[in-house]
């Protein structure tokens, strides 16, 4: 494959996925189209010519050659300076690698983060919070994680790769979509009663089963093992962690669990004082299901797969 059909092929399976459904999606890039037409022409200079296919501003292939045929990919959850240089000494020892895959965004494509957000409105949406009320509570997160983001150093294993002559791109809400409607679907029908049944069907997924011998499997953080799930929401994707005032909403909307990769003290008190019972099923282990069941379509078409830097490597085809 090449990494145009490898970067083609993840957006395609990541709108697939979207728990907006296929649908929505396609409304989202018709929008991205509708602007880039109205635009002037200076401003079409600028306009971001992959979002008129790709609704996923923090999937992107960052440097190299979109037609290099790939055989060996270097995949991990953060590939940094430390992975870009690995990458050029496995080279050096005969396991030359054409493509660096990142799951989490680098890059131009860390700097539009926050663009990807608004896929949380709807989630929210979906679960019983009116979409007036999601994306009053999102606008202000939205902008937030934003400004954040502006003084980072976005581009140093980017620059990294570029030197060494390296292929680099990153897979992250396709990723992400990926395995929360794995697991939501696995919740939908199973239909677990206490939140100790929860851990055991979690648990049953390999990725968290490895986790759990590297003490990051998923845990309990509000809540206990008998207490009643309830309603179930799986909260995985839509970029990084969502609004405080999401909790009030959710509980009044009749969602009794979350389920999510990872959470920052003030939310989870948020959920604590709304009496939302609260699982991290692990953040390592999240995105690597995520990631498998993408690069599982790479391993198919004959790609082999280097895992490294937090990736628990698991193959189901």
């Amino acid at each position: 494959m090449k990494i145009r059909e490898i970067y083609e092929l993840a957006v395609k399976k990541g709108m697939e996925q979207d728990p907006r459904g296929l649908a929505a999606v396609q409304k989202v890039l018709e929008k991205s189209r509708q602007r880039y037409e109205e635009a002037k022409e200076e401003d079409k200079r600028e306009f971001d010519q992959d979002s008129l296919f790709n609704p996923y501003a923090d999937t992107r292939i960052l440097v190299g050659d979109p037609e290099k045929e790939v055989r060996r990919v270097l995949a991990g959850i953060d590939m940094e300076v430390g992975e870009v240089l690995l990458a050029d000494r496995l080279g050096e020892k005969g396991q030359p690698i054409d493509l660096i895959i990142a799951h989490h965004p680098e890059g131009k494509a860390m700097a539009a983060l926050h663009e990807v957000m608004h896929l949380q409105e709807d989630v929210l949406a979906k679960f019983g919070v009116p979409i007036n009320v999601a994306q009053g509570i999102m606008s202000s997160r939205i902008n937030e994680v934003r400004r954040n983001m502006m003084p980072f150093n976005h581009n140093r294993a980017v620059d990294a790769a570029r030197l060494l002559g390296l292929a680099m791109m990153c897979i992250h809400t396709p990723a992400d979509n990926h395995v929360n409607t794995y697991v939501q679907n696995l919740m939908d029908e199973k239909q677990p009663e206490t939140l100790g049944d929860v851990l055991k069907l979690l648990k049953s997924i390999s990725e968290y089963e490895q986790a759990v011998q590297y003490n990051a499997g998923p845990t309990i953080i509000v809540g206990s093992k008998e207490r009643r799930a309830g309603k179930i929401m799986v909260d995985m994707t839509g970029g990084t962690s969502g609004s405080e005032d999401a909790y009030s909403k959710l509980a009044a909307a009749g969602v009794g669990t979350l389920i999510v990769m990872h959470m920052g003290e003030k939310h989870r008190k948020e959920a604590e004082k709304n009496h939302i019972n609260v699982i991290i099923a692990g953040h390592m282990a999240s995105d690597s299901l995520g990631m498998n069941l993408v690069l599982d379509e790479l391993a198919a078409a004959g790609i082999d797969i280097v895992p490294c830097a937090g990736l628990l490597r698991v193959r189901r085809k």
